[in-house]
This record gives C-alpha cells, sequence and structure tokens, in this order.
C-alpha cells in the first residue's frame, strides 16, 4: 500500500505534526469504549508503531496526554482537539496511531477487529477481519 519507507501525518489543524518509519507493526479497529468515547465513533482505527519510529515534527508543544486509564494515555491537539495518539504499560515501547491522522496509505490494511466483545450493534462490521476480544 504505502510507497516510501515512512507516513506523515498530523492533527486537524496541522499544528501536530508527525512521521512515522515503516513497516508499521499492525493495523486494527478497536471496539473498546473508551476509543469509542474518545473519538465519538463506533470503532477506531490504529496502527501500532515501535515509540522510536515515530517523530514530531512542528507542535510537539501543542501535544497534550491525558490519562484516559491506569497506566494508558491518549495524546491529542491542544489547538484543534483531535485525538491522534495511544501509548499503554500494556503494550509498552509502542505507539498507536489514529489511521485517520494518516496522510496517504499505510503499508497495511486493518487485519482485525480487537475488543470486539465491546462492540455495538448499530456499527457494520467486516467480518472478514479476525475478531478478537479484549
Amino acid at each position: 500500500m504505502a510507497s516510501g519507507e515512512k507516513v506523515d501525518g498530523s492533527c486537524l489543524c496541522g499544528a501536530v505534526k508527525f512521521t512515522a518509519k515503516l513497516p508499521s507493526k499492525w493495523c486494527a479497529h478497536c471496539h473498546c469504549s473508551m476509543c469509542r468515547k474518545a473519538h465519538g465513533a463506533g470503532y477506531v482505527s490504529w496502527a501500532g508503531f515501535e515509540q522510536d519510529q515515530v517523530s514530531f515534527g512542528s507542535g510537539v508543544d501543542q501535544l497534550a496526554w491525558h490519562d484516559s486509564s491506569p497506566g494508558a494515555q491518549r495524546g491529542f491537539c491542544r489547538q484543534c482537539g483531535s485525538s491522534m495518539f495511544f501509548r499503554s504499560e500494556r503494550w509498552a515501547g509502542e505507539l498507536h496511531i489514529a489511521l485517520g491522522c494518516i496522510d496517504g496509505e499505510l503499508d497495511r490494511a486493518p487485519q482485525a477487529n480487537v475488543f470486539f466483545d465491546q462492540h455495538v450493534d448499530w456499527m457494520p462490521i467486516d467480518n472478514s477481519l479476525k475478531q478478537v476480544d479484549g
């Protein structure tokens, strides 16, 4: 899918910019209730990277972190509020990037529906993907 060795991305207003070196580790749709509430959507598509594969450009001072649950944080832009990142002790050393914040295509399509035991019935589901409970 992705043609280069990296992908770039940003928040809605463009204040927070990042570059992630490929390859990504995985890509999945998360159906957990916290992702749904943080993004106001039926699920959130995430791409996983080793933390040291991601660098920040301009606006890193506009990146804020919210302690969303014990041992987990969600990163967002202070200016526009875009929910962009997730990191946690459960997946130490990884940075999860909201797929919608990546410009262009990633090196892989979503591979699974995770935390599927928390999915909502009103959201259409791609049943051809692996389904993993929390």
